[in-house]
Protein backbone atom coordinates (compact mmCIF):
# COMPACT_ATOMS: atom_id res chain seq x y z
CA UNK A 1 0.00 0.00 0.00
CA UNK A 2 1.14 3.24 -1.12
CA UNK A 3 0.15 6.36 0.93
CA UNK A 4 -0.27 9.36 -1.37
CA UNK A 5 -0.62 13.25 0.42
CA UNK A 6 -0.13 16.12 -1.15
CA UNK A 7 -0.80 19.66 -0.69
CA UNK A 8 -0.52 22.37 -3.57
CA UNK A 9 -1.12 25.89 -4.19
CA UNK A 10 -2.77 26.70 -7.61
CA UNK A 11 -2.21 30.19 -8.21
CA UNK A 12 -4.75 31.97 -9.83
CA UNK A 13 -4.74 34.72 -12.45
CA UNK A 14 -2.46 38.16 -11.38
CA UNK A 15 -1.59 35.89 -8.03
CA UNK A 16 -3.55 37.70 -5.44
CA UNK A 17 -5.70 34.75 -4.34
CA UNK A 18 -4.57 30.96 -4.12
CA UNK A 19 -6.61 27.70 -3.69
CA UNK A 20 -5.24 24.59 -1.90
CA UNK A 21 -5.67 20.98 -3.11
CA UNK A 22 -5.29 18.29 -1.03
CA UNK A 23 -5.01 14.30 -2.52
CA UNK A 24 -5.16 11.59 0.04
CA UNK A 25 -5.42 7.63 -0.69
CA UNK A 26 -3.13 5.06 -2.47
CA UNK A 27 -1.71 6.28 -5.83
CA UNK A 28 -1.29 2.71 -7.02
CA UNK A 29 -3.10 0.30 -9.32
CA UNK A 30 -6.22 -0.75 -7.61
CA UNK A 31 -5.82 2.60 -5.04
CA UNK A 32 -9.01 5.44 -4.38
CA UNK A 33 -7.86 8.83 -4.12
CA UNK A 34 -10.12 11.79 -2.08
CA UNK A 35 -9.55 14.82 -3.33
CA UNK A 36 -10.35 18.60 -1.94
CA UNK A 37 -10.21 21.54 -3.27
CA UNK A 38 -11.75 25.54 -3.28
CA UNK A 39 -15.41 25.01 -3.92
CA UNK A 40 -16.70 26.21 -7.34
CA UNK A 41 -13.37 24.74 -9.26
CA UNK A 42 -13.68 22.52 -11.64
CA UNK A 43 -12.01 19.29 -11.66
CA UNK A 44 -10.94 16.68 -14.66
CA UNK A 45 -9.08 13.38 -14.59
CA UNK A 46 -7.25 12.57 -17.45
CA UNK A 47 -10.12 14.03 -19.68
CA UNK A 48 -13.12 12.69 -17.66
CA UNK A 49 -14.75 15.29 -15.46
CA UNK A 50 -14.83 14.98 -11.97
CA UNK A 51 -17.85 16.30 -9.92
CA UNK A 52 -16.76 17.59 -6.81
CA UNK A 53 -18.92 18.55 -3.98
CA UNK A 54 -20.64 21.90 -2.82
CA UNK A 55 -17.67 21.91 -0.09
CA UNK A 56 -14.84 20.99 -2.82
CA UNK A 57 -14.48 17.11 -1.85
CA UNK A 58 -14.15 14.83 -4.92
CA UNK A 59 -13.42 10.92 -5.48
CA UNK A 60 -11.49 8.77 -8.00
CA UNK A 61 -9.62 6.28 -8.60
CA UNK A 62 -7.21 3.48 -10.75
CA UNK A 63 -7.97 0.33 -12.16
CA UNK A 64 -5.85 -3.06 -12.27
CA UNK A 65 -4.22 -1.50 -15.05
CA UNK A 66 -3.72 1.62 -14.57
CA UNK A 67 -1.00 3.37 -16.64
CA UNK A 68 2.32 4.97 -14.73
CA UNK A 69 0.82 8.51 -14.70
CA UNK A 70 -2.16 10.03 -14.40
CA UNK A 71 -3.67 14.36 -15.00
CA UNK A 72 -5.59 15.75 -12.79
CA UNK A 73 -6.00 19.32 -14.06
CA UNK A 74 -7.92 21.90 -11.62
CA UNK A 75 -9.76 25.13 -13.61
CA UNK A 76 -10.83 28.16 -11.03
CA UNK A 77 -12.16 31.49 -12.50
CA UNK A 78 -10.58 30.74 -15.33
CA UNK A 79 -6.87 29.75 -14.04
CA UNK A 80 -6.20 26.47 -15.35
CA UNK A 81 -3.14 24.15 -13.35
CA UNK A 82 -2.50 20.75 -14.39
CA UNK A 83 -0.73 18.15 -12.24
CA UNK A 84 1.00 14.96 -13.06
CA UNK A 85 -0.05 11.88 -10.53
CA UNK A 86 2.64 9.21 -10.45
CA UNK A 87 0.72 5.43 -10.50
CA UNK A 88 2.76 2.80 -8.29
CA UNK A 89 2.55 -0.23 -10.72
CA UNK A 90 1.71 -3.93 -8.80
CA UNK A 91 2.81 -7.36 -9.54
CA UNK A 92 -0.34 -9.81 -9.84
CA UNK A 93 -0.59 -13.47 -9.22
CA UNK A 94 -1.25 -15.60 -11.90
CA UNK A 95 -1.83 -19.29 -11.67
CA UNK A 96 -2.81 -21.67 -15.13
CA UNK A 97 -5.06 -24.79 -14.35
CA UNK A 98 -5.32 -26.38 -17.49
CA UNK A 99 -7.10 -30.09 -17.90
CA UNK A 100 -10.59 -28.85 -16.52
CA UNK A 101 -13.94 -29.91 -18.20
CA UNK A 102 -14.69 -27.22 -20.96
CA UNK A 103 -18.34 -26.72 -19.40
CA UNK A 104 -16.44 -25.32 -15.66
CA UNK A 105 -14.92 -22.82 -18.11
CA UNK A 106 -16.66 -21.76 -20.37
CA UNK A 107 -20.87 -21.04 -19.53
CA UNK A 108 -23.47 -22.81 -21.99
CA UNK A 109 -24.58 -20.85 -25.30
CA UNK A 110 -28.19 -20.98 -23.42
CA UNK A 111 -27.28 -18.95 -20.81
CA UNK A 112 -25.89 -16.33 -23.32
CA UNK A 113 -28.68 -13.83 -22.80
CA UNK A 114 -28.93 -14.52 -19.16
CA UNK A 115 -25.68 -13.40 -18.51
CA UNK A 116 -25.74 -10.27 -20.87
CA UNK A 117 -28.58 -9.11 -18.73
CA UNK A 118 -27.47 -9.60 -15.37
CA UNK A 119 -24.25 -8.14 -16.64
CA UNK A 120 -26.74 -4.72 -17.67
CA UNK A 121 -28.08 -4.16 -14.10
CA UNK A 122 -24.49 -4.58 -12.85
CA UNK A 123 -23.38 -1.99 -15.06
CA UNK A 124 -26.26 -0.10 -14.26
CA UNK A 125 -25.66 0.19 -10.44
CA UNK A 126 -22.04 1.14 -10.58
CA UNK A 127 -23.16 3.86 -13.05
CA UNK A 128 -24.71 5.40 -9.92
CA UNK A 129 -23.79 9.34 -9.97
CA UNK A 130 -25.34 10.28 -6.01
CA UNK A 131 -24.89 13.30 -4.21
CA UNK A 132 -23.78 11.21 -1.26
CA UNK A 133 -20.99 11.77 0.84
CA UNK A 134 -20.19 8.35 2.45
CA UNK A 135 -17.16 7.78 0.31
CA UNK A 136 -15.47 10.84 2.69
CA UNK A 137 -15.82 8.40 6.20
CA UNK A 138 -13.69 5.37 6.89
CA UNK A 139 -14.56 2.01 6.01
CA UNK A 140 -15.01 -0.87 7.78
CA UNK A 141 -14.58 -5.33 7.27
CA UNK A 142 -18.28 -6.41 6.28
CA UNK A 143 -17.73 -10.28 7.35
CA UNK A 144 -15.42 -12.24 9.72
CA UNK A 145 -12.75 -14.50 8.38
CA UNK A 146 -9.48 -14.80 6.67
CA UNK A 147 -8.65 -13.63 2.99
CA UNK A 148 -8.76 -15.94 0.25
CA UNK A 149 -8.33 -14.23 -2.31
CA UNK A 150 -7.04 -10.85 -3.54
CA UNK A 151 -7.81 -8.31 -6.15
CA UNK A 152 -5.95 -8.48 -9.56
CA UNK A 153 -4.89 -12.07 -9.38
CA UNK A 154 -5.78 -13.98 -12.48
CA UNK A 155 -6.32 -17.25 -13.79
CA UNK A 156 -5.52 -19.36 -17.06
CA UNK A 157 -7.61 -21.82 -17.38
CA UNK A 158 -6.77 -24.46 -19.96
CA UNK A 159 -5.04 -21.93 -21.47
CA UNK A 160 -7.45 -18.84 -21.91
CA UNK A 161 -6.79 -16.45 -19.61
CA UNK A 162 -10.31 -15.13 -17.32
CA UNK A 163 -11.01 -12.00 -15.97
CA UNK A 164 -8.57 -10.83 -13.24
CA UNK A 165 -10.45 -11.26 -9.84
CA UNK A 166 -12.31 -7.91 -8.69
CA UNK A 167 -12.39 -8.12 -5.34
CA UNK A 168 -11.49 -9.87 -2.10
CA UNK A 169 -12.49 -12.85 -0.60
CA UNK A 170 -13.45 -13.68 2.49
CA UNK A 171 -13.92 -17.20 4.05
CA UNK A 172 -16.64 -17.32 6.46
CA UNK A 173 -19.28 -20.20 7.20
CA UNK A 174 -22.80 -19.93 5.55
CA UNK A 175 -25.00 -18.26 7.43
CA UNK A 176 -22.38 -15.89 8.43
CA UNK A 177 -23.42 -12.00 8.98
CA UNK A 178 -22.42 -9.63 5.92
CA UNK A 179 -22.35 -5.81 7.43
CA UNK A 180 -22.38 -2.89 5.00
CA UNK A 181 -18.94 -1.41 4.71
CA UNK A 182 -20.27 1.84 4.78
CA UNK A 183 -23.08 4.14 4.63
CA UNK A 184 -24.92 4.21 1.51
CA UNK A 185 -28.17 3.42 -0.77
CA UNK A 186 -28.55 -0.13 -2.10
CA UNK A 187 -28.82 0.30 -6.19
CA UNK A 188 -29.06 -3.95 -6.50
CA UNK A 189 -30.22 -6.48 -4.47
CA UNK A 190 -30.27 -9.88 -5.97
CA UNK A 191 -31.30 -13.41 -4.93
CA UNK A 192 -29.99 -15.36 -8.00
CA UNK A 193 -27.63 -14.41 -10.30
CA UNK A 194 -25.37 -16.82 -12.69
CA UNK A 195 -22.00 -15.72 -11.44
CA UNK A 196 -22.50 -14.59 -8.48
CA UNK A 197 -25.71 -15.20 -6.76
CA UNK A 198 -27.26 -13.21 -4.16
CA UNK A 199 -25.64 -10.02 -4.69
CA UNK A 200 -25.90 -6.89 -3.45
CA UNK A 201 -24.55 -3.40 -4.41
CA UNK A 202 -24.41 0.08 -2.07
CA UNK A 203 -23.75 3.26 -3.72
CA UNK A 204 -21.47 5.27 -1.76
CA UNK A 205 -21.82 8.43 -3.54
CA UNK A 206 -19.96 10.31 -6.40
CA UNK A 207 -19.78 6.86 -8.48
CA UNK A 208 -18.03 4.95 -5.43
CA UNK A 209 -19.84 1.79 -5.08
CA UNK A 210 -19.54 -1.85 -2.83
CA UNK A 211 -20.70 -5.35 -4.33
CA UNK A 212 -21.26 -7.96 -1.65
CA UNK A 213 -21.59 -11.55 -3.58
CA UNK A 214 -22.34 -15.14 -3.47
CA UNK A 215 -24.27 -14.59 -0.34
CA UNK A 216 -27.23 -17.27 0.88
CA UNK A 217 -29.95 -14.71 2.63
CA UNK A 218 -30.34 -11.06 0.91
CA UNK A 219 -31.82 -8.78 3.37
CA UNK A 220 -31.88 -5.39 1.85
CA UNK A 221 -33.92 -3.97 -1.32
CA UNK A 222 -32.93 -1.63 -3.73
CA UNK A 223 -33.75 1.95 -2.43
CA UNK A 224 -32.81 1.10 0.86
CA UNK A 225 -30.87 3.59 2.78
CA UNK A 226 -28.39 1.27 5.23
CA UNK A 227 -26.11 2.61 7.63
CA UNK A 228 -22.66 1.21 8.23
CA UNK A 229 -22.51 -1.94 10.18
CA UNK A 230 -26.19 -2.78 9.27
CA UNK A 231 -27.34 -6.18 8.40
CA UNK A 232 -27.38 -7.13 4.74
CA UNK A 233 -27.10 -10.33 4.16
CA UNK A 234 -25.49 -13.62 4.78
CA UNK A 235 -22.04 -15.49 3.50
CA UNK A 236 -23.20 -18.06 0.80
CA UNK A 237 -22.00 -20.16 -1.91
CA UNK A 238 -24.18 -19.19 -4.77
CA UNK A 239 -23.63 -18.32 -7.89
CA UNK A 240 -20.35 -19.48 -9.12
CA UNK A 241 -18.57 -20.53 -6.01
CA UNK A 242 -17.10 -23.63 -4.77
CA UNK A 243 -17.63 -23.05 -1.02
CA UNK A 244 -19.09 -20.43 1.39
CA UNK A 245 -17.48 -16.99 1.81
CA UNK A 246 -17.94 -13.39 0.87
CA UNK A 247 -16.66 -12.14 -2.26
CA UNK A 248 -16.55 -7.81 -1.44
CA UNK A 249 -15.53 -5.32 -4.28
CA UNK A 250 -15.27 -1.94 -4.46
CA UNK A 251 -15.52 0.27 -7.88
CA UNK A 252 -15.33 4.03 -8.72
CA UNK A 253 -17.95 3.84 -11.90
CA UNK A 254 -16.73 0.79 -14.24
CA UNK A 255 -13.68 1.41 -12.39
CA UNK A 256 -12.60 -1.87 -10.35
CA UNK A 257 -10.63 -1.38 -7.17
CA UNK A 258 -9.22 -3.16 -4.64
CA UNK A 259 -11.33 -3.01 -1.42
CA UNK A 260 -8.59 -4.29 0.53
CA UNK A 261 -6.93 -0.99 0.41
CA UNK A 262 -10.32 0.96 1.85
CA UNK A 263 -10.38 -1.16 4.82
CA UNK A 264 -8.18 -0.80 8.26
CA UNK A 265 -5.35 -2.94 8.83
CA UNK A 266 -6.24 -5.99 11.38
Amino acid sequence: MRLFLVALLLLWSGGASAVTLKLEGNATQGGLMIGHTEPGATVSLDGKTLRPTPQGDFVFGFGRDAPAKAVLVVDKDGARETHEIEVTPRQWQIQEVKGLPPETVTPPPELEARIIRENALLTAARDTDSNDTDFLKPFAWPAEGPVSGVFGSQRVLNGTPKAPHAGLDIAAPEGAPVHAAAGGVVTLAEHDLFYTGGTVMIDHGHGLSTIYVHMSKVLVKVGDHVRQGAPIGAVGKTGRASGPHLHFGASWFSVKLDPALLLPAR
